[in-house]
């Protein structure tokens, strides 16, 4: 097989950085690098030409950043969709998140349209969740997820898209429901700042598998890495929660 590789497209990371979300990026390229994976990122900005990657993601933003970012997504929904459908994987966080559902109603202003990837629509609400935030997950090797919320959108998921997590302290997607984030096939999408995946490393190990599955067609174990500063920072969070 050769050296693995992976590429990574950073999608418009100066609209889109407003909670310092590229630590995400910098997670999975460090995780993969300390593994001897070849990783490749390459940013897209507003009028860049797309291409094929195996790991997409998008950062949060507020909401005229969203509406520039709106616009250019419907000029790449086609071939987004296509790589959904070629297992690519997505991770997009708050503002991000939303525009991977099917559309983000402002209070006073048009309706931004999303791409459809994920089955979800959000509202704004007329209060803001802020705080850390401790959810359960029963698909990981580590049972809980941790991270900040600050969001005053209320997202509702439908149909086969279900939820990454399930609340055990902080709001969520929109405070009623229970439910963190959302997740169909490879796209997922949260609320959790933090940044999310240094503190939860066991799911940026969960999305460097999916992508190596994407790229080469068979499932993949990953060498044990040494995150003792990484599960204390995670476990701060949780006890901070409760």
């Amino acid at each position: 097989m050769g050296k693995r590789q992976l590429r990574i497209a950073h999608l418009y990371p100066k609209m889109l950085n407003i909670y310092g979300d590229y630590g995400n990026v910098l997670t999975l390229r460090r995780r993969c690098e300390w593994r001897d994976i070849s990783v490749t990122i390459d940013e897209i900005e507003i009028g860049d030409s797309m291409s094929e990657h195996d790991i997409y993601f998008m950062g949060g933003g507020q909401d005229i950043q969203q509406i520039a970012v709106s616009k250019e997504l419907q000029l790449n929904k086609e071939f987004l969709k296509e790589e959904q459908s070629r297992n690519a994987v997505f991770l997009a966080i708050c503002g991000g998140y939303q525009l991977l559902g099917h559309y983000y109603q402002p209070v006073d202003s048009d309706r931004l349209e999303g791409i459809g990837l994920l089955d979800a629509y959000t509202v704004a609400g007329y209060t803001r969740f802020i705080g850390n935030v401790t959810a359960e997950v029963d698909y990981l090797p580590r049972k809980t997820l941790v991270g900040f919320e600050n969001h005053s959108g209320l997202t509702y998921l439908n149909g086969e898209t279900k939820p990454i997590s399930k609340i055990i302290v902080g709001k969520g997607n929109n405070g009623k429901d229970g439910t963190e984030g959302a997740r169909y096939k490879n796209v997922f999408g949260t609320y959790l700042h933090g940044s999310f995946l240094p503190k939860n490393p066991h799911f940026a190990d969960y999305l460097i598998k999916l992508a190596l599955q994407k790229r080469y067609g068979v499932e993949m174990e990953l060498e044990s890495l040494e995150d003792t500063l990484e599960y204390y920072a995670h476990a701060s969070v949780v006890e901070k929660s409760y």
